[in-house]
């Protein structure tokens, strides 16, 4: 479906509807449209307003492809508007809804509404990567660092993982500041990288570098480099610690997969002592590894297929 250029009256629209070969879900497939081809905002409002004259009422999911089309173009007005209705017509939004409407104010300047929505998310769920993100980056954009790490704190304890992007976000804007604080906020980031072997991509490693060589009374300065075979540094000649398993660490691991995971709480529910036996000098007769399969996994690569025809 071809959207129009312009906004049309109710017979154009009752027209373009009895033309299209599903008049039940000609308003969906219309916004999908508008959304995809950016139409200006007062040709979808003269289709919601035709709805609305129609029917006496507008769907949810057709507000909120509305609502998105507004997110997209950043109309600000709009989305209060819109979130107006949706509060008066439903006690509580689906998490997608939430998701346009924090992020959509959160990049304007009425972006601390933004954060009154989010602590409105958390009264009936965790609220997604995308919200949260989307109120950190808006915090930091206006130098509320406080926040922002407030709200990345927050993230974490909930377990919700952020982005590398968002990440790249602190260190970008943090640069000048001068707070003990928040260098050891930024330093809990590298720490953070560090302990869960996230390796930061190169504009992300730039935002870093800058970052260090900005800061007030510091002589920090960041080089290019290619770590040689060895782990060592050319340029410091610092030496990269090792990431492979000691004995002892690849030991305590075995025992605790053994005991946790193969054992675990049903222990020959599915096999018999004898059988885990043989598997066990099976997998002792067979080491090292290069590649481990997961055939639960494995049976999930064809989504066209039944699972069973994959198992």
């Amino acid at each position: 479906v071809q959207p129009p250029e312009r906004p049309l009256q109710a017979e154009e629209w009752n027209k373009l509807r009895e033309d299209f070969q599903l008049p039940g879900i000609f308003e969906e497939v219309m916004l999908n449209s508008m959304i995809r081809c950016n139409s200006p905002i007062d040709v979808a409002k003269s289709l919601l307003t035709h709805l609305a004259k129609r029917n006496g009422d507008i769907a949810y999911n057709v507000l909120v492809k509305y609502l998105t089309l507004c997110v997209q173009q950043g109309q600000v007005s709009e989305i209060r508007d819109v979130y107006d209705i949706l509060k008066v017509r439903f006690k509580i939004l689906e998490r997608g809804a939430y998701n346009l409407l924090i992020k959509g104010l959160s990049n304007s300047d009425q972006w601390k509404m933004a954060l009154t929505l989010l602590e409105e998310v958390k009264k009936s769920m965790i609220p997604s990567r995308t919200s949260y993100e989307s109120c950190i980056k808006a915090a930091s954009r206006h130098q509320e660092m406080k926040l922002a790490f407030e709200l990345y704190n927050d993230m974490l304890a909930k377990d919700v993982v952020p982005t590398l992007d968002v990440l790249q976000s602190f260190f970008d804007f943090s640069r000048g500041m001068k707070s003990a604080e928040l260098q050891k906020e930024l330093f809990g980031i590298l720490l953070y990288l560090r302990e869960n072997q996230i390796y930061p991509h190169k504009t992300f490693m730039w935002s870093i570098k800058l970052w260090f060589e900005s800061i007030p009374g510091g002589n920090w300065r960041g080089h290019l480099t290619n770590i040689k075979d060895s782990g060592q540094c050319p340029v410091c000649n610092h030496q990269l610690e090792d990431s492979n398993l000691t004995q002892e660490e690849y030991s305590n691991l075995s025992e605790r997969i053994i005991k946790d995971v193969i054992h675990g709480t049903d222990t020959f529910r599915k096999t018999s002592p004898k059988e885990f036996e043989a598997f066990q000098t099976f997998v002792e007769d067979r080491l090292p590894f290069d590649i481990v399969i997961d055939g639960l996994n494995v049976s999930h690569i064809k989504s066209r297929k039944m699972q069973c025809e994959n198992v």
